[in-house]
């Protein structure tokens, strides 16, 4: 089996990781989000959805008697506790999908040079570990905020700062300018990846 170069990107609320993993994806990297992982664990898995339910009351269902992200957003983000066990719940199953998916990836017949997922708290859990290479996805604090949607006071306190990760990492992007600048960089990436394989 060929396992594709595991890559990770990481970084702050609002630095624009997603962007930076679409980018991947467009130069030839097999991509995967924790986010989307998430937002499949919950619509899919019967114990992470009575665990919710147990928790937080049918409160955090939608119409479609799904689980509401946004509902449960605004329950966990001003109460570190509720946000501590929700992680606790979620993060086991993300790792685990995510470590299938990339064990798929190399059972392929010709499988992708590189594989690519964005994980907000790779350095708060040691998730590091897990990879060939890092990338930091980094902004100015006042461009960050513009970009996020969720207020970054509820959020940052419990990141690690860019500065702190950004020397450990593989690759450091400031992500300040435009769309075509960030594709020049993960250009770049990928080429120095591909030629590590």
């Amino acid at each position: 089996m060929s396992r594709p170069l595991a890559v990770a990107i990481t970084g702050g609320i609002g630095a624009g990781k997603s962007e930076a993993l679409a980018a991947f994806a467009r130069h030839g990297a097999a991509t995967v989000s924790s986010d989307q992982i998430v937002h499949r664990l919950l619509r899919v898995d019967t114990s992470v959805r009575e665990a919710l339910l147990d928790r937080f009351g049918e409160g955090i269902l939608d119409q479609a008697n799904q689980i509401d992200r946004r509902a449960v957003a605004d329950i966990v983000f001003p109460d570190p506790e509720a946000l501590e066990w929700l992680e606790g719940l979620l993060h086991p199953l993300v790792v685990r999908e995510y470590l299938e998916w990339r064990e798929q990836l190399g059972r392929l017949p010709n499988p992708p040079a590189v594989c690519v997922t964005e994980v907000p708290l790779l350095y708060e859990v040691g998730g590091q570990e897990r990879f060939d290479a890092v990338v930091v996805v980094t902004a100015p604090a006042e461009v960050r905020a513009a970009r996020s949607r969720v207020p970054s006071e509820l959020r940052e306190p419990r990141l690690i700062p860019d500065e702190e990760k950004a020397p450990e990492a593989d690759f450091v992007y400031v992500n300040d300018g435009s769309l075509e600048e960030l594709d020049a960089f993960v250009v770049g990436v990928m080429d120095d990846l591909v030629a590590r394989v």
